[in-house]
This record gives structure tokens, C-alpha cells and sequence, in this order.
């Protein structure tokens, strides 16, 4: 068995890239590692000139070839054949050059229908309890995850046998917000102008489902969050918090804007000036600070988080259930919700412009320069 091969063939890579062909998706840092060897492989080292600003896809494309550095074309093959083998859950080189039945061999089955890609979904006594589930990720949110939180909401408002919502994470994380990913694996062939407004359309349609879930939502802040993570809080019934939460929205640092109706819910929940810090200067708040400031209802030790979280859950589960989804939505109703969804579309608007302002984008190139 070869675990580590210093050269590879023709013929090896090619099997090499036959066998990746059996795996069911790729991460979006794993596309960009394969095309940087997939270029050292087939046209040497990088020897193009670096894409400009505007092109978000280029420049991710360009860093990739650009990091393999100056390696042989063997080496590079060798290195592409090993990429694939850690991809396809096996350190034996020979077994991925051999042809890929190996690699076939151990390809995850295709998801059965209902089952969920990137949360973890359980149900226990009337509570739907919902985990953002790419630890290895931080919990970002990529479109398939807006998705399925969508889908979920969905089967759970209209399932009689649910009556409560529990949105937690999975790992360390409760969410570090949106993938930025989005911005570059996504780009339609019409540009990054579609692109936005495609991005606002989701992002418009994911927070109005918040607004219009019938029952009761709540949070279990498990980990740090980071943008619309946070945000969210604004719009459920009850958020609860690890002592170990922190909540951040770089909205300006990133060249955007506030979202999911945070420009209004957190005035209202912790008055003007405190929620200036936090919407406009992206000040992080602790979980103890959150609490002062009308974020979460309260706090726990972080190993009874869950424990305490589902067990207010099932409290709201085994109250009269029709009694629950009126009061929640003259409650709702009060808030404003038509006037909610207004605020949303406006937010989202001003995103829309915002993601293919210079500034936005000279924010985020910066950002994964320093990634």
C-alpha cells in the first residue's frame, strides 16, 4: 500500500480523477484545492496573471494554482491522486489508482427522502429539534442549508404531532452565519448583479419563514454566532445561551448591512444606543451581555445547555397546542408582521446593492486573502 507517493503518471491521475467521480459532493475548500493541483497537473506552475477585484471566482481560482507553488508536474499528480484518497475516506494510494473500485466500494449511499444533508433533525416528545449540522465548517449556512431549515419549518408547522421548534448546532459552533462560499461557487454566467439578487431573493424568502412559523421557536445558542445567526434571535420565541456564546455581526467590517429585521427587532429589545454597538460597530457581546440586553431570555452552564433547552421546549410542546399558535400570533401580530416582511424587503434591497458595491467587495476579498 502507498500512503504517500512522491510521483504519479498519466494514467494514475486520470484513475485518480475517475474515482473522484464516485464521491456524491465536495466542500467548497476541497473544489478549490483539487483545481489548484488539477492545473499543477495539466499546465505546470501558476503562470497566469492574478484576476482583477471584481472577479470573485477568478481570484478564488488563481489563490488555489498560485498556493500549490513550484512543484513538478509528477508531484503534482501524486499530490492530486493523495487529495483524492483522503476525499474518498481512504489513505491507500494504490487502492485509489487501482482503479476506483475501492473508492466506489466505500461512497456514501445517496440520502433517502426526508433525510436532511446538512442538519441533524430529531423528534422527541411534540418538540422538532433542528441542529446545524457542518461542524468542520463552524455550522456556516451555504444555500442547501437555508434550504433545509426552510423544508424543516415546513414539515414541522404542518405536522400535528410537532409543537415546538428547537434550533441548535452541532459541535463548537452554534453558526459562524453565511458561507461566503455563496458569493463564489454560485456565480451565474450573467455576473455578480444576478448573483446578488439571487443571494436577496433567498435570503428574503429564508427570514420571511421565521416570521410566519406558527409555533413556538426556540434557540439553543451553543456556540459562538456570527451574522444572521444572530440576527435571527430577534424573531424567535425564546433564545437560550451556553456561557460559552458569543454574538457578533460585522455587518460594516464586511461592507453590508443589517438583515433578518435586526434593524428594527433590536432597537426594540435593547433600546437605540446598545444596539448601535452592536448593529453598526460590531461590538461582540458574551452570553451574559446578551442577556442584559434582551438577546436571550437565559444562560447555562455549557453542558446542561441542551438539557435545559429541550426541557423548556417540551414545556411549550405540552401546553394546549391550538391556544399556543393563537396567542403566538396575536403576539406576532402586535409586533407588526406584515410590517416585518416590509423591513425585510427593504433589508434585503439594500444588501442586494450593497453585495456588488467596490467597497462590499474589496471587504471580502480581504477577508479570504487573510483565510
Amino acid at each position: 500500500m502507498r500512503s504517500l507517493a512522491t510521483t504519479a503518471t498519466v494514467e494514475e491521475f486520470e484513475k485518480a480523477k475517475a474515482a473522484l467521480e464516485t464521491m456524491p459532493s465536495v466542500g467548497n475548500d476541497d473544489k478549490l484545492r483539487l483545481y489548484g493541483l488539477f492545473k499543477a497537473s495539466t499546465a505546470g506552475p501558476c503562470n497566469t496573471e492574478q484576476p482583477g477585484m471584481l472577479d470573485f471566482v477568478g481570484r478564488a481560482k488563481w489563490n488555489a494554482w498560485n498556493g500549490v507553488g513550484d512543484i513538478t508536474v509528477e508531484e503534482a499528480r501524486a499530490k492530486y491522486a493523495e487529495a483524492c484518497a483522503e476525499l474518498l475516506g481512504t489513505n491507500d494510494f494504490d487502492a485509489v489508482l487501482g482503479g476506483g473500485s475501492s473508492a466506489a466500494a466505500e461512497a456514501p449511499a445517496a440520502a433517502e427522502p426526508g433525510t436532511y444533508a446538512t442538519l441533524a433533525v430529531t423528534h422527541e416528545d411534540g418538540v422538532c429539534r433542528v441542529a446545524m449540522n457542518r461542524p468542520s465548517k463552524k455550522n456556516a449556512i451555504n444555500l442547501q442549508m437555508y434550504e433545509e431549515i426552510q423544508r424543516a419549518m415546513s414539515e414541522a408547522a404542518a405536522d400535528d404531532g410537532t409543537r415546538a421548534f428547537l434550533l441548535t448546532g452541532t459541535g463548537d459552533y452554534y453558526s459562524s452565519g453565511n458561507d461566503l462560499s455563496n458569493f463564489t461557487e454560485n456565480m451565474p454566467p450573467e455576473g455578480p448583479k444576478k448573483l446578488a439578487a439571487d443571494a436577496a431573493a433567498v435570503l428574503e424568502q429564508f427570514v420571511n419563514a421565521f416570521i410566519d412559523f406558527p409555533k413556538p421557536l426556540i434557540a439553543a445558542v451553543n456556540g459562538p454566532a456570527v451574522g444572521i445567526p444572530v440576527t435571527l434571535l430577534g424573531l424567535v420565541d425564546v433564545a437560550y445561551a451556553s456561557e460559552r456564546a458569543t454574538f457578533h455581526t460585522p455587518f460594516t467590517a464586511l461592507g453590508q448591512a443589517p438583515e433578518a429585521c435586526s434593524s428594527v427587532m433590536f432597537p426594540r429589545m435593547m433600546g437605540p444606543q446598545a444596539a448601535n454597538e452592536v448593529l453598526l460597530m460590531g461590538r461582540k457581546l458574551t452570553a451574559i451581555e446578551a442577556k442584559e440586553r434582551g438577546i436571550v431570555a437565559d444562560v447555562f452552564e455549557d453542558a446542561s445547555l441542551h438539557t435545559e433547552a429541550m426541557k423548556r421546549a417540551k414545556t411549550f410542546a405540552s401546553l394546549p397546542p391550538q391556544s399556543m399558535v393563537m396567542s403566538k400570533g396575536i403576539v406576532r401580530a402586535g409586533m407588526g408582521k406584515e410590517a416585518l416582511k416590509e423591513v425585510n424587503k427593504k433589508e434585503c434591497e439594500l444588501l442586494e446593492g450593497r453585495w456588488v458595491s467596490d467597497e462590499c467587495m474589496a471587504a471580502i476579498m480581504k477577508f479570504f486573502e487573510r483565510k
